[in-house]
C-alpha cells in the first residue's frame, strides 16, 4: 500500500476526497448491515466523517503489518459502529471490499462488535465506556518511543455517562498524555432516548478541561474543521486532547437522520434501501490511499523495550521464615522486573499493601499509579498488553469486582493481563467484610481461558509470579495478608495446572485439599489427627484453574474421601473446582468454606468461627472416617 508523507496538508481537493470517502463508508455500512439483517447503520453514519479523516488523513499505520511497532493505534470505543471501522479497513486495502458482506456471519472475523479475530483490531469493544482507559494504557506504554506513536480513541456521547470514562480522563490528565487524542461523536441519541447532555458541546468540553485536557468543539460532518482540530491535537504538548464533534445520527438518509427509534435497526431490502442509497448519492471514486507514512528511519525503532527476558533470581527464604504471600508477590514482581524489561506494574493506591511498591522502587519508569480507580487500572493494563507489555495490576481482591466487566472484555480481547488480588478472605481480620475478597476465585474462574493461582507460601508466590508472566492470557494471583511459614525449598518448581502433595502415607484415609492460608490450617489438622492415629493426605492445590485433575482423581481413588477447605464463599471457589474435576468419581466429600456474612475480629478467631480452621478440618475428617 502506498503512503503519502505530505498527507497531513489539507487542501480543498483533499477535503473533497475525504468527504467522498466518508460517503463510501456510509454506503458500505448501510449495505453490509442490510445484508446481515442486523447492526447499527445510524451510529456508523454519524461518525463516518470522523473515521474517514482519522484513517485517511492522520493515522500512521502499515496495514500490511498491524503489529508494526511504529504504528499509531485506533480504539473504536463505540464498538457498535464496527461496520464503519471494517469499511475503512477495506478501503485502505486490508481486505477486499466484498468481504464486508460477510458482516456478522458465523464464519466471518467481522463480528457485530470488534474483536481481535480481525488482525487489525487490538482490543474487543462493545461494552461501552472502556475504550478510553485502554487508550490511556496504550498511550502510557508508547509515549517514549522514538516513532512518536499516537493513540486515537473514538467514543460515543452516550458512553460518557460511564464512570470508567472519567476515571480514565482523570488518569490521562494526571499523566499529561499528549500522545492521546480522544474524539466524542455527539449525535445526541442513545439506545432508547436522547443522551444525558444532548448536543451541549460546551458542556462536554468543560468536563474534559476540568480533567486537564485540551478540548475543541467541531462540526462532526465538516472534514475541514475535523482536520484542523486533529492537527492541533497532534501538535499539543503536555496534555491529552479531546475533540467534541456535533453529529447527526443517521446522517445522509432523511428518514433516519436525527430521528429516534433507529438505534440498532438496519434498513431491510427493498424500496427503503434503494431510497437510502439514492439519498446518499452516487458512490464517489476511490482515491489512492491517503494514509500517512510511518516516520522515516523508524522501520523497526518503535519498540520501547530492548533485550529479552533473563532468568529470574530464585527465592531466598529459610524454613524458619514467616512471610505473607502479599509481601512475596512484591518481591517476586521486583525480581521479574529485573529479568524482563517488558514487565510493567500498575496499582490502585494499595502498593504498600500489595507490595507492588517493591517493583516501583526498582523500576519507577515502569510503574504506574492508577489511584483508587480500578476500572481505569485494569483498562490501562489491557491497553499496555495490547502493545507488547506484560502488565501486572494489583489491588485488594475485594476491589477487583469493580473492574469485572473490563476483565470479562479482556478475555474477549485475548489480552495478556496479569492480576493480583491481595487481602483475600476472612483471614484479613479486623478490617471486616467490606475488605474481604470472598468472591474472587469464583469470578476469576468464570473468565473464559483464565488461569487462577493461589500460592500458599513465599517460595510458591515468587515462582508463580514467574509462571504468570509466561502464561498467555488472563492470570489471577490470590495473595493473603497474614504471615505464614515457608513450606517449600527455593529449588521447588511450580507449573500451571499443578499441585503439591505435601503430606501423604500408605495408610491415608482422607484427602484434604486446600490452598493459601487454609493449607497451613490443614497441616495443623494433619498433626492433630496423626496423634489420634488417623493419617490424611494433604494437597496444596495452588493452581485452582486449571486444576491437577490427575492427582485429585488418584487421591479420591486411594483415600475414598475428600475434604476441601477454603477462605472463600462456598460457591464457585476451590471446592467447586475440585468437584468439577472429579465428576464421575466415587468418593465421600465435605466442603468447608465461608457460608455466613463475616464480621470484624482476629484472623484466627474468624477462621475458626467460619469453620475453615484446623478444628473444623479435624471434625470433618473424623466424621468421614467414622
Amino acid at each position: 500500500m502506498t503512503s503519502n508523507p505530505d498527507s497531513t496538508v489539507v487542501t480543498p481537493d483533499r477535503i473533497r476526497s475525504l468527504q467522498g470517502m466518508a460517503n463510501r463508508l456510509r454506503r458500505h455500512s448501510l449495505v453490509s448491515t442490510t445484508e446481515a439483517g442486523s447492526g447499527h447503520p445510524t451510529s456508523c453514519f454519524s461518525c463516518a466523517d470522523l473515521v474517514s479523516t482519522i484513517f485517511f488523513q492522520f493515522l500512521r499505520f502499515d496495514l500490511t503489518r498491524p503489529d508494526h511497532p511504529a504504528n499509531d493505534r485506533f480504539v473504536l470505543s463505540k464498538g457498535h459502529a464496527a461496520p464503519v471501522l471494517y469499511a475503512a479497513l477495506a478501503e485502505g486495502g486490508a481486505f477486499p471490499v466484498e468481504r464486508l458482506l460477510t458482516l456478522r456471519r458465523i464464519d466471518s472475523e467481522l463480528e457485530g462488535h470488534p474483536t481481535p479475530r480481525s488482525r487489525w483490531v487490538d482490543v474487543g469493544t462493545g461494552s461501552l465506556g472502556q475504550g478510553l482507559a485502554i487508550g490511556v494504557g496504550m498511550a502510557l506504554a508508547l509515549r517514549n518511543r522514538p516513532s512518536g506513536n499516537r493513540v486515537y480513541v473514538l467514543m460515543g456521547d452516550g458512553e460518557t455517562a460511564e464512570g470508567a470514562v472519567w476515571e480514565a480522563a482523570a488518569l490521562a490528565g494526571f499523566y499529561g498524555l499528549d500522545n492521546l487524542i480522544g474524539v466524542v461523536d455527539v449525535n445526541g441519541y442513545g439506545q432508547s432516548q436522547n443522551t444525558m447532555y444532548d448536543h451541549d458541546l460546551d458542556g462536554y468540553c468543560d468536563r474534559f478541561r476540568a480533567f486537564g485536557w485540551d478540548a475543541a468543539a467541531v462540526d462532526g460532518h465538516d472534514v475541514g474543521e475535523i482536520s484542523a482540530a486533529l492537527q492541533d491535537a497532534c501538535d499539543q504538548t503536555g496534555k491529552p486532547s479531546i475533540i467534541i464533534a456535533r453529529t447527526l445520527k443517521g446522517k445522509g438518509v432523511s428518514f433516519m437522520e436525527n430521528r429516534d427509534g433507529w438505534h440498532g435497526k438496519p434498513i431491510p431490502r427493498g424500496a427503503d434501501l434503494e431510497r437510502a442509497l439514492e439519498e446518499l448519492g452516487p458512490e464517489a471514486p476511490a482515491d489512492p490511499p491517503l494514509r500517512v507514512a510511518l516516520p522515516a528511519g523508524n522501520a523497526d525503532s518503535g519498540a520501547a523495550d530492548s533485550g529479552g527476558s533473563a532468568k529470574m533470581e530464585p527465592p531466598s527464604y529459610s524454613d524458619q521464615d514467616r512471610v505473607a504471600t502479599r509481601v512475596a508477590y512484591g518481591t517476586g514482581l521486583q525480581k521479574l522486573g529485573n529479568a524482563n524489561p517488558r514487565v510493567v506494574a500498575l496499582d490502585g493506591d494499595t502498593k504498600n499493601s500489595t507490595y507492588s511498591l517493591r517493583f516501583m522502587e526498582q523500576h519507577p519508569d515502569r510503574f504506574f499509579e492508577c489511584f483508587i480507580a480500578e476500572q481505569a487500572m485494569v483498562g490501562a493494563a489491557v491497553g499496555m498488553g495490547a502493545v507488547g507489555k506484560i502488565p501486572f495490576a494489583s489491588t485488594f481482591a475485594a476491589f477487583m469486582t469493580r473492574a469485572y466487566d473490563l476483565i470479562r472484555m479482556a478475555a474477549i480481547s485475548r489480552s495478556n493481563l496479569k492480576l493480583c488480588g491481595s487481602h483475600a478472605g476472612v483471614s484479613i481480620g479486623e478490617d471486616g467484610p467490606s475488605q474481604m475478597g470472598l468472591e474472587d476465585l469464583a469470578m476469576m474462574r468464570a473468565i473464559q481461558g483464565s488461569t487462577v493461582l493461589y500460592p500458599s507460601d513465599a517460595v510458591a508466590t515468587e515462582r508463580l509470579v514467574e509462571v504468570a508472566s509466561r502464561t498467555p492470557g488472563i492470570v489471577y494471583i490470590r495473595t493473603t495478608r497474614p504471615k505464614t511459614a515457608c513450606l517449600y525449598d527455593a529449588a521447588e518448581t511450580f507449573v500451571r495446572g499443578g499441585s503439591k502433595t505435601v503430606r501423604t502415607s500408605p495408610s491415608d484415609q482422607v484427602t484434604v485439599v486446600a490452598a493459601g492460608i487454609t493449607l497451613h490450617e490443614a497441616l495443623k489438622a494433619h498433626g492433630q489427627l496423626q496423634d489420634e492415629g488417623i493419617e490424611i493426605r494433604v494437597i496444596d492445590l495452588y493452581s485452582v484453574k486449571p486444576v491437577d485433575g490427575e492427582s485429585l482423581a488418584q487421591a479420591a481413588r486411594e483415600t475414598g474421601a475428600i475434604v476441601t477447605v477454603e477462605d472463600h464463599y462456598a460457591d464457585g471457589g476451590l471446592g467447586d473446582a475440585v468437584v468439577d474435576a472429579l465428576a464421575g468419581q466415587q468418593y465421600r466429600y465435605r466442603k468447608l468454606a465461608v457460608t455466613d456474612l463475616p464480621r470484624s475480629g482476629p484472623s484466627a478467631e474468624l477462621m475458626d468461627s467460619h469453620g475453615i480452621g484446623a478444628r473444623a478440618i479435624v471434625e470433618a475428617v473424623r466424621d468421614l472416617v467414622s
